[in-house]
C-alpha cells in the first residue's frame, strides 16, 4: 500500500517549488518563456526547489494532526513558522498572506484559534485551502470516504480553515476541494471523481441554508460542462474562488502529474499556490511515483518533509488518534 499522505502532500510541495520563482508573472509572458522544470531564483531569488508558506503551513498542519486534532497546537506551529522559521525551506519566511498574517497576529493577542480568522469579504484568499488537504487524511481514517454526509466532519474542515480564513466564502472552497481529495484516495476514474467530489460538498451545502448565499460563487465550478471552458476563461489569481476552480481545471484537462503542475504553474499569477492546490490532487490521483524524479531530487529538505508524512501515515495506519 502506496502512503498516501506522502503521494498528496510531496505533490502539492513540488509543484509549489515549481511556482515559486514565477509567482506573479502574467500569462502572456509564460507563454513565451513556459515554466518546464525546477529553476531557480526568481521572484523571491531562492534556490531551485524552494517551497513556499503552501507547503510550509501544510507541514504545520500534517505535524500536529499526527499527535490528533488540537486547534491551539496547529497555531503554535503556524507561530513557531511565522516567528522562528521552523518548517520553513531555509529557517526563515519570505511569504505569508495577508489574511493569514492578521490571523497569527490575533492569536499572538490572546484571540481563541477558531476566533483568529478573517470575516470579511476581502478575506476570501487562498490561504487556507493552500494548507488544507492534511485534514483529508484524518477525516478519511475517522470518517470514510464520504465526509460530505457528516456534518462534525464538514464542521472540522471549517474549523481548520477558520483558523486564517473564516468567511462562508473560504469555509466552502475548502470543503469542494476535502470533498475531491477524498473522492481521489478511491480508484474511481479521475473525471467522475472529480465531479463526484464537487457535487457531493454542493449539495451539503445546499442543505444547510446559511451557506445559500455564498453559493453562486461555485456554480460554473459545479456544472458538468466545467472541464471544457477554456483556458483564457481561467483565472489564477490569490482569490480562493480562482484558485480552486484553477486547480480543478488543470487536473480535468491533463493526462499526468507533470503535465498537470505545469499546466498550472503556467497560468501565471499566483503560481505557487495555484500549482500547490493543483499538485495535491495530482499527486493523490497519480501518486508519488509519478513525480519527476529530477524535480524531486532538488527539494529542500525533502527527509524532513517525508519524515513528517510518515508520522501522520503512521498515526491514521495505527488509528492513533
Amino acid at each position: 500500500m502506496s502512503n498516501i499522505v506522502l503521494d498528496g502532500i510531496m505533490g502539492l510541495c513540488v509543484a509549489d517549488a515549481l511556482g515559486v520563482p514565477v509567482e506573479f508573472t502574467g500569462r502572456e509572458m509564460l507563454r513565451k518563456n513556459p515554466v518546464t522544470g525546477m529553476r531557480s531564483y526568481g521572484t523571491y531569488n531562492q534556490p531551485a526547489g524552494t517551497w513556499s508558506d503552501d507547503t510550509s503551513m501544510t507541514l504545520c498542519l500534517a505535524d500536529s494532526l499526527s499527535k490528533g486534532l488540537d486547534y491551539n497546537d496547529i497555531m503554535k506551529r503556524f507561530i513557531m513558522w511565522f516567528e522562528e522559521g521552523k518548517y520553513a525551506p531555509h529557517g526563515e519566511v519570505f511569504d505569508v498572506g495577508n489574511a493569514t498574517r492578521k490571523a497569527l497576529m490575533r492569536f499572538l493577542s490572546g484571540s481563541a484559534p477558531l476566533e483568529c480568522g478573517g470575516l470579511s469579504d476581502h478575506d476570501n484568499g487562498n490561504g487556507s485551502l493552500m494548507r488544507i488537504l492534511p485534514i483529508v487524511y484524518y477525516l478519511k481514517d475517522n470518517y470514510g470516504a464520504k465526509i460530505t454526509e457528516n456534518d462534525e466532519a464538514m464542521a472540522i474542515i471549517h474549523n481548520v480553515s477558520s483558523l486564517t480564513h473564516a468567511h462562508k466564502r473560504s469555509l466552502i472552497a475548502c470543503g469542494i476541494y476535502c470533498s475531491i481529495a477524498a473522492m481521489l484516495m478511491g480508484s474511481t476514474e479521475l473525471s467522475t471523481a472529480v465531479s463526484f467530489g464537487i457535487s457531493k460538498a454542493v449539495e451539503f451545502y445546499r442543505r444547510h441554508e446559511e451557506y445559500s448565499d455564498e453559493l453562486s460563487h461555485y456554480e460554473r465550478l459545479n456544472n458538468k460542462s466545467f472541464a471544457s471552458v477554456p483556458m483564457e476563461d481561467i483565472k489564477s489569481s490569490g482569490y480562493v474562488v480562482d484558485t480552486l476552480e484553477a486547480a480543478a481545471w488543470c487536473l480535468l484537462n491533463t493526462n499526468d502529474y507533470k503535465e498537470c503542475v505545469l499546466t498550472a504553474v503556467n497560468l501565471g499569477e499566483d503560481t505557487d499556490t495555484v500549482a500547490a492546490a493543483a499538485g495535491g490532487l495530482a499527486g493523490l490521483y497519480y501518486g508519488y511515483g509519478s513525480i519527476p524524479q529530477e524535480w524531486l531530487s532538488v527539494i529542500v529538505r525533502r527527509g524532513y518533509i517525508e519524515g513528517i508524512c510518515s508520522k501522520l501515515y503512521e498515526a491514521i495506519s495505527q488509528r492513533n488518534f
